[in-house]
């Protein structure tokens, strides 16, 4: 997925009106581009300085928030935009559809569909922060470390003596947390292209060493040393991959790496063809241009399949909450329970609990516990067994659940697992398919 390029708006400055140009960004996919999470959370994205007189201005847009590892899906809108409904809507379900196309088909989906929205900026990056495992205690501790250098940066503007004195009134809250967030905003600045308030965070954290007397060695490195680009080590191994990979090889990768397979991919292929073409090595630029045709000809048709599977698993869920007989329609569906319908199963749930529909919510959670007693209805004893070791909580469970069953421990059963290992790593199901060998290999030394 190429992502979407920031907009640059020109503005007047809110204190000397002096004209000036900024970046705004409305998405930020954490899985393409994680540096504007910490621009987010530093409190630097969409924000501008004025050239002339220094003053900053937060700039109101709409932004989405994507984060597919942890499967996050956040929207705000400002209120001061009074942007209707229907806009939103619009707004929202054109992303949605964006990122559903550039997930792999592995990927989990359905959490697209339930979008969260946030009234504020703040509850939004919150909720980014719990997730990250912050607590709501350091949340609100860093929010009061941001106001202290926003008072110390309006101190430093007005002269010494104004410093010196708010120094003095929070000598006790300048402590390395405190200088840490500062060097933070001010790498963040130097990374936006905002040279001029990294400079003044840069002379205003010296000025307070200076002033407190803190060991600015303990601090890693430093905001004026220059940060390499994220990710571009990573995705010149990618392509080394890539372009070495058998035919036979290739579909897994490539569905192992679809996120990073955007348009930065592909202009970085480009550019290896065009070094090989430079250098007079036609061969190696054949061989590049025609593997990229592959990789292109193989996403877009992963992503096509994604889009079926997810419309089939709307049809058949339509078609059962339509159905006189839930039970039996799923019963006559059973083939077409899978994990797009589970998906799009929950996306509705957690609607219908948005909309506060409990009569819908209740309907809906009758289905998945009856799509569940039909699935397990046509599993054999084999498959039941599997099922259980792959629920278990801990590896450990697992190994118990194998040694208290050892009647179901055959060599066909540990080829089973073997083969299904295959599979989910055929589709791109890494995990699974380690965590399924894993258990094979347990199994399998239960045999000796």
């Amino acid at each position: 997925m190429s992502v979407p390029a920031p907009q640059v708006i020109q503005l007047n400055c809110p204190n000397c009106r002096a004209p000036m140009r900024a970046q705004v960004f409305t998405l930020i996919d954490v899985g393409l581009q994680p540096e504007l999470k910490n621009y987010l959370l530093a409190g630097q994205l969409n924000m501008a300085v004025c050239p002339n007189c220094g003053t900053p201005a937060m700039i109101a847009a709409p932004l989405i928030y994507h984060d597919p590892a942890k499967q996050l899906f956040l929207v705000h809108f400002p209120q001061q935009l009074n942007a209707r409904p229907e806009e939103q809507e619009r707004f929202v379900g054109d992303a949605t559809s964006m990122l559903m196309r550039a997930l792999p088909q592995s990927a989990p989906k359905g959490y697209l569909l339930a979008p969260k929205r946030f009234l504020t900026l703040n509850s939004l990056v919150d909720t980014i922060l719990e997730a990250d495992g912050i607590s709501r205690e350091t949340i609100e501790a860093q929010r009061k470390r941001v106001e202290l250098i926003s008072q110390m940066a309006e101190a430093f503007e007005l002269g010494d003596d104004q410093l010196q004195a708010a120094v003095a009134q929070h000598k006790g809250e300048l402590d390395y947390d405190f200088f840490a967030t500062l060097t933070v905003f001010a790498e963040s600045s130097l990374q936006a292209g905002r040279d001029e308030s990294a400079q003044i965070l840069i002379a205003l954290r010296d000025k307070l060493v200076e002033l407190t007397g803190f060991d600015a060695s303990q601090l890693e490195g430093g905001a004026e040393e220059a940060i390499e680009e994220i990710g571009d080590d990573e995705l010149d191994a990618i392509i080394d991959q890539l372009a070495s990979a058998p035919d036979d090889g290739l579909e897994l990768l490539i569905a192992e790496h679809r996120p990073v397979i955007d348009y930065g991919f592909f202009e970085a292929w480009t550019q290896r063809i065009e070094a090989a073409s430079a250098a007079g090595d036609t061969a190696a630029a054949e061989q590049l241009t025609a593997r990229r045709a592959q990789i292109v000809a193989t996403v877009e048709r992963m992503d096509q399949q994604a889009q079926e599977l997810f419309e089939a698993g709307a049809t058949v869920l339509q078609r059962i909450i339509n159905a006189p007989d839930t039970a039996e329609a799923l019963r006559a569906d059973r083939e077409q329970i899978n994990e797009a319908f589970f998906l799009v199963l929950q996306a509705n749930m957690v609607a219908a609990e948005r909309a506060g529909n409990a009569a819908a919510v209740q309907r809906l959670a009758e289905i998945e516990r009856l799509a569940n007693q039909v699935l397990e209805e046509a599993l054999t004893p084999e498959e039941r067994f599997i099922n259980q070791l792959l629920q278990a909580e801990k590896p450990q469970d697992a190994t118990k659940l194998l040694r208290q069953n050892p009647a179901m421990i055959t060599t066909a059963f540990v080829k089973r697992l073997n083969e299904l290992a295959d599979q989910m790593e055929s589709d791109g199901r890494k995990p699974l398919g380690e965590r399924l060998r894993q258990l094979g290999r347990e199994a399998g030394a239960m045999l000796f």
